[in-house]
C-alpha cells in the first residue's frame, strides 16, 4: 500500500517538475550603447553553437552582433564609424562569463527573461544561424574578441544604422516567440524599455 501511495506521488508530480526542467533562464545584458544575449552553456543542445567548445568551463555565454570593422576596433576614427551607417559585413562576439551579466560586468543592465522549451529551442536556433558556416558544422574565430577571452566569428546578415546590434538581439527575442517590437529598434533603450516590462526578478 505504502508503495502504491509512492507512485500516486511520483505521476502526480512529476508533470510539474518537467516543466520546470523545461524552462530556461536567460539574459539580456546592456551596456547602454549595445545589448546581448546571454545563456547558460549547458542548456546549449550538443548539436547547436559548436562554437561552445571553445570556451570550456565557462557557465554562460554571452552572444553579441556588429559591424565587422567597427565592432572590433577599441578606438574606432569617425571615418569607419561614418562607413558602419551602411550596409557591410558582421560579425558575432562570444564572451564565455562565470556569472549573470549583471554580476560579471561593472555598470551593465541585465534583464533576466524565462523561456519555455520551445522558445529556448528557437533562440538557440537564432543565435546557431548567426554564425557565417558557409556549409561548415564549425566556424573558427576571426579574430579575438573585446575581452582576452572572447573571441569574434564572421557572422550572417548585414550591419547598418537601421540594422544594430540591438536590432539583432530585438529579432532574435522576437524569433523565439516574445512580444517583442523589432520594427524601431536602433538604440539599446529602444529594446530595453520593453523588456524591463516582461524581465523575471
Amino acid at each position: 500500500m505504502r508503495l502504491l501511495v509512492c507512485v500516486i506521488m511520483a505521476l502526480t508530480l512529476w508533470p510539474a517538475g518537467r516543466a520546470m526542467a523545461d524552462t530556461h533562464r536567460v539574459f539580456i545584458s546592456s551596456n547602454g550603447w549595445h545589448t546581448g544575449i546571454v545563456v547558460a552553456i549547458a542548456d546549449i543542445p550538443d548539436e547547436r553553437i559548436p562554437e561552445a567548445a571553445d570556451f570550456a568551463g565557462a557557465a554562460y555565454l554571452e552572444f553579441g552582433w556588429g559591424d565587422a570593422d567597427f565592432y572590433p576596433t577599441p578606438d574606432p576614427g569617425i571615418g569607419m564609424t561614418l562607413r558602419a551607417t551602411f550596409p557591410g559585413p558582421a560579425v558575432v562576439h562570444v564572451a564565455p562569463l562565470d556569472a549573470p551579466p549583471g554580476e560579471a560586468f561593472i555598470d551593465v543592465e541585465e534583464v533576466a527573461l524565462l523561456l519555455d522549451a520551445d522558445q529556448f529551442r528557437r533562440l538557440v536556433d537564432y543565435l546557431h544561424e548567426s554564425f557565417e558556416r558557409d556549409r561548415k558544422h564549425r566556424v573558427w574565430p576571426s579574430a579575438r574578441g573585446l575581452y582576452s577571452f572572447s573571441m569574434f566569428y564572421p557572422a550572417t546578415g548585414r550591419f547598418h544604422l537601421f540594422n544594430t546590434c540591438n536590432t539583432w538581439t530585438a529579432r532574435g527575442l522576437a524569433a523565439a516567440g516574445l512580444d517583442v517590437r523589432v520594427a524601431g529598434v536602433q538604440r539599446a533603450e529602444d529594446l530595453m524599455l520593453q523588456l524591463r516590462g516582461i524581465g523575471t526578478e
